[in-house]
């Protein structure tokens, strides 16, 4: 986080949108204007009091106009044109503001959502989906509520007391503060308010993250939930979470709902004074009959939307809590940063070295005991413990070993999900820390056996990250997978919809469209994350056709768990516990009887037996 996290989030919204600034200014002097405007009919009525009152005494009289019809005629004038202006200044401001708000509101989500791109993989560990939507939608929808009504709710109070009082204490200063007495405990008690709005509403925000969390795991292993009839169980779950969103609601709602009743019966005292106060001096002859009505309807325009204060204090509150947290996700720190080194696609070789790493999840970059003898903190054991590979350009290296070897780590830290803290990783000779990241990633192919499919048609899914690939690239892609027999057969062939996820296909399917999709990409280096670890024989035997066509020319480095698909490789690392522990071809690890000899044998079910 930076500094920025102790300002309030006011000022860090217009620190943000400084860019706007000429807008804000223009929409808060139309607000200003239009209640200007809105204020002058008050002053109309009393002047037509004065001239039914005083006829050719009354003040237009004093300016010249002595005939009561013309003066009438012209304050009917007057009013149309005050009026007119008011309307103008209001179609202005409500323009201005919306528009403002829709663009803030545009900008934060666009601005939001690419910062959540760029973060850290560490970052989405720890993290729900929901929370992060509902920052992404709800959280922002919620300012732009605010900047919509509120903002222009508070000028028009705070131009209110302003004009207001300043007329008071110029034409009338006996009485004016007779309607000001109810301002200082307004005020107070509308700071007072805020303060408790404040974690009350922060509490909400929170609620709704952790609901709309759960609301997004349940949606997506809806299937598993069916599967284990766990509807009534979820439904609890969910019942208990929106329970305590609501109770966090009510909460806030009853502190809220308290300020509007406290803050009339205060204003009620001002009212009172200057109907009773101000109609003595009348009486008494100290204070004109027209003035008195202007600041009898004044006092009304003055105090009464203070009521609405509770209102606009409690739509500020919940903008700016969701402003905090909309922020505190831009101030988000990336520790993962792109090198300055050029590397264009077509000069990379392919040549992997994996150079004396060390990795814990977790753990400090400067921790210099992973390379050394694998300690590090008690709760960030090391995955990755002093290890070399080399992979020469152009070449097929295979992984193995147990789950929780570090296989899939590596994979993590050549992609640059998380970075090395002991060693270094190196791409033709580069260290990758070094390199510009797009560089770095569009070198390399990657098949995961969690495949990620997006909403849409099969051709759009092959065609992700190759966007201008032509149908004809697509369907040579979709032939090298073996995928093109049967999209074919699909419902309309390529321009079949997969669902959510890919969830109409098959894992088989799944996946050679994900291979298909990085034979597209055509990149130098290719890495297979166990895409044969979750289909049946014959996708298997399907995809490994497929993979011994791409990989020819390119370097591949394949994490296996069917060993099978592995055998031909140029060389096979054997990895336990991070450590590397035997590398060699298939016939020469199985003849040394050791790790890889007995995983060959569980798989073809000849079990070996150590003594």
């Amino acid at each position: 986080m930076t500094d920025d996290v102790t300002k309030s989030p006011l000022r860090r919204l217009l620190t943000y949108s400084s860019a706007h600034r000429r807008q804000i200014v223009l929409a808060s002097l139309y607000s200003i204007l239009n209640t200007l405007f809105d204020l002058a009919p008050p002053l109309l009525i009393g002047m037509a009091v004065n001239v039914v009152v005083a006829q050719e005494d009354s003040f237009l009289g004093e300016l010249g106009v002595t005939e009561p019809l013309v003066q009438l005629t012209v304050l009917a004038i007057l009013t149309i044109i005050i009026w007119g202006f008011e309307s103008l200044f209001q179609y202005l401001y409500s323009i201005k503001w919306r528009n403002l708000a829709q663009t803030v509101q545009h900008e934060l989500r666009v601005d939001s959502y690419s910062h959540v791109q760029e973060l850290d993989m560490a970052y989405f560990e720890d993290r729900s989906t929901g929370g992060l939507l509902a920052i992404l939608n709800d959280d922002i929808n919620q300012l732009e509520r605010f900047l919509d009504v509120g903002a222009n709710e508070l000028w028009h109070i705070f131009t209110s007391v302003v004009a207001i009082g300043t007329f008071f204490f110029i034409v009338a200063p006996q009485v004016a503060w007779l309607a000001l007495i109810p301002m200082p405990f307004v005020l107070y008690g509308s700071l007072r308010f805020q303060r408790r709005f404040t974690p009350l509403y922060a509490a909400v925000r929170e609620k709704v993250g952790e609901l709309n969390g759960q609301l997004a795991n349940n949606i997506g292993g809806i299937a598993t939930i069916k599967s284990f009839t766990a509807e009534k169980f979820e439904q609890r779950r969910i019942s208990e979470l929106s329970g305590a969103y609501r109770s966090s609601n009510q909460d806030a709602i009853r502190v809220s709902s308290a300020f509007i009743p406290l803050i009339r019966m205060v204003i009620v005292v001002g009212f009172f004074a200057i109907m009773v106060l101000g109609g003595l001096q009348v009486l008494q002859g100290n204070l004109n009959v027209g003035l008195f009505t202007t600041m009898v309807f004044l006092t009304q325009r003055l105090l009464w939307p203070l009521t609405r204060l509770g209102d606009t204090l409690d739509l500020y509150q919940r903008a700016m809590a969701s402003t905090a947290r909309v922020l505190d996700l831009l101030d988000t720190e990336r520790y993962i940063l792109s090198g300055s080194e050029t590397l264009p696609t077509a000069e990379v070789a392919g040549k992997v070295v994996f150079d004396h790493v060390g990795f814990a999840y977790g753990a400090d970059a400067d921790d210099q005991d992973l390379g050394n003898n694998g300690r590090s903190s008690p709760n960030n054991q090391p995955i990755i413990k002093n290890l070399s590979i080399n992979v020469p350009a152009g070449h097929t290296v295979a992984i193995v070993g147990a789950t929780g070897s570090g296989k899939s780590t590596l994979v993590k830290l050549l992609l640059r999900f998380y970075d090395v803290q002991q060693g270094r990783v190196c791409l033709d000779g580069h260290d990758i820390r070094n390199l510009q990241i797009h560089d770095l990633r569009q070198a390399i192919g990657f098949v995961s056996q969690d495949v990620f499919l997006f909403h849409g048609s099969v051709r759009e899914n092959i065609a992700y990250g190759t966007f201008d690939a032509d149908m004809e690239t697509i369907i040579t892609a979709a032939k090298t997978a073996e995928a093109h027999e049967f999209i074919m057969n699909l419902p309309d062939g390529y321009e079949t919809i997969v669902g959510e996820r890919g969830q109409k296909l098959s894992g088989g399917q799944r996946q050679r469209i994900s291979i298909a999709r990085a034979v597209l990409k055509n990149p130098p280096v290719l890495v297979l994350d166990e895409a044969t670890s979750a289909v049946d024989n014959e996708t298997e035997a399907a995809i490994q056709r497929s993979m011994e066509r791409i990989i020819v020319g390119r370097t591949t480095i394949v994490i296996a768990h069917r060993l099978s698909t592995i055998r031909n490789a140029d060389q096979i690392y054997v990895l336990e516990r991070g450590v590397l522990q035997e590398n060699g071809r298939h016939e020469e690890l199985v003849a040394q009887d050791g790790i890889y000899a007995n995983l060959w044998a569980v798989q073809t079910g000849r079990l070996i037996s150590h003594g």
